[in-house]
């Protein structure tokens, strides 16, 4: 059994840690204020990431990198409850890695570390708005419904193949466009909680955590509802390509 897992655990850490250190390094080197061409190369910046990592593991753990993804998938029936929760120890432990190893290259926390945070005063038009703790719930609910569904429509499904991490990278880049200048677009428990951890700035931190998942939960029941109408199996059949989500 350890024999199994332990390659897909080491899978998980290595792609979250790539993943958030990329990701968060970009947010922190391009910081705040740059309007959407910033944002846009955050987005590309988390979106290639977790492509390049999926096509890495995808064969090897279905490269999650995403505890939100994992509860989605354990939740569409696709994995077993003990590898649900070694997955997302994994995750976290290597978000907080590539955090603290963030903070040594830009010499300390104080560029924030890509920490995700709620829009205040955002400049939209001719208005400005905050968003409230409600609302950002909302929207990372949302942008980790949209990856959820994408990773089990493509990956876990079997629909896609070998492009599934195309889809799902895709996926992020449009998901961060979209909600990086309101919440920061974490959407992912182990991407908010290493920068958060590191610079000891927990605000909001239970919006982070706890949204993903009711979005990935979510995605899992419309998931498995739309396939019982479709008369579709939840997961690929025997001789279908192999699983590989990733998020």
């Amino acid at each position: 059994m350890l024999d199994r897992i332990a390659p897909k655990l080491l899978a998980e850490l290595i792609g979250t840690f790539g993943f958030v250190l990329i990701g968060a390094g970009a947010s922190a080197v391009v910081g705040d204020g740059v309007g959407l061409p910033g944002i846009t190369a955050i987005a590309f910046a988390h979106g290639l990431a977790i492509m390049a990592f999926a096509f890495a593991y995808g064969p090897v753990s279905g490269g999650h990198m995403n505890p939100a993804v994992t509860v989605g998938v354990f939740a569409a029936g696709a994995m077993r409850a003990g590898e649900a929760i070694g997955y997302i120890v994994s995750q976290l432990v290597g978000g907080i890695i590539a955090a603290f190893l963030l903070a040594a290259l830009l010499h300390g926390p104080a560029t924030g570390l890509g920490t995700p945070a709620l829009a205040h005063n955002l400049a939209l038009g001719v208005t400005s708005i905050t968003i409230t703790p409600f609302a950002g719930f909302v929207i990372e609910a949302v942008l980790a419904f949209f990856l959820v569904t994408i990773v089990l429509s493509t990956a876990v499904a079997g629909r896609a193949g070998d492009l599934a991490p195309l889809a799902i990278g895709l996926t992020v880049t449009f998901n961060i466009i979209m909600g990086g200048a309101l919440t920061g677009a974490a959407f992912n428990p182990a991407r908010a909680l290493g920068p958060m951890i590191v610079t000891g700035n927990l605000n909001d931190a239970w919006l982070y955590v706890a949204a993903p998942i009711v979005g990935a939960i979510l995605a899992a029941m419309v998931h498995a509802g739309l396939l019982r109408l479709a008369r579709q199996p939840t997961v690929a059949e025997p001789g279908r390509p192999a699983p590989t989500p990733a998020g």
